[in-house]
């Protein structure tokens, strides 16, 4: 009777442990790995891409959020013809996943409208409007403008808005013009 107590007893122990380990190494795999596999590349790559199919080649703002990135993946959205295809920049942390930023740029003749989310509207330094929009719903608060033809939207997760503010939005908007 010991014996078999003994037996069970090392027997769930035995898989206690095993169990313990597995879980502590089921890890994710990384961004490395997944965002490829879902389209993603280098920004460079994405948006040759994205200029060899529209024949022209949007400008990139040259500041970024003043949070931690430890990723930066680009891809081509080439959905059905032109009119649903846009460029996007995904930046993102595996240490902190809240830090998540993404700029979506679309040719403007299929710009998406947004008017009736409308939080602000901002001035940018070459005399376009801006507009700022906050949603819960989708987990972003959203910097929406156009130039060159281009529509652009700048995107910050909502957890991180309390240091990416609307006015930082507008300050990486308007280094495009840098």
């Amino acid at each position: 009777m010991t014996k078999s107590i003994s037996l069970l007893l090392i027997s769930f122990c035995l898989l206690f442990f095993l169990t313990i380990y597995a879980t502590a190494n089921d890890k994710p795999d990384p961004y490395e790995e997944i965002f490829p596999e879902i389209g993603y590349k280098t920004v460079e790559d994405a948006l040759d891409d994205f200029e060899q199919h529209f024949k022209h080649k949007p400008k990139l703002p040259l500041r970024v959020p003043p949070i931690s990135f430890t990723h930066h993946f680009g891809r081509f959205n080439n959905l059905d013809g032109d009119m649903n295809d846009y460029f996007e920049v995904k930046m993102i942390s595996d240490q902190s996943p809240q830090n998540h930023f993404k700029i979506d740029v679309r040719p403007i003749q299929h710009k998406h409208t947004f008017e009736k989310y409308i939080s602000n509207v901002f001035k940018l330094k070459n005399g376009k409007d801006a507009t700022y929009i906050k949603d819960q719903t989708i987990g972003f608060n959203l910097l929406v403008f156009e130039r060159d033809n281009w529509q652009y939207v700048l995107g910050i997760d909502t957890d991180v808005s309390d240091k990416v503010t609307p006015e930082i939005l507008v300050q990486i908007a308007n280094s495009i013009d840098f």
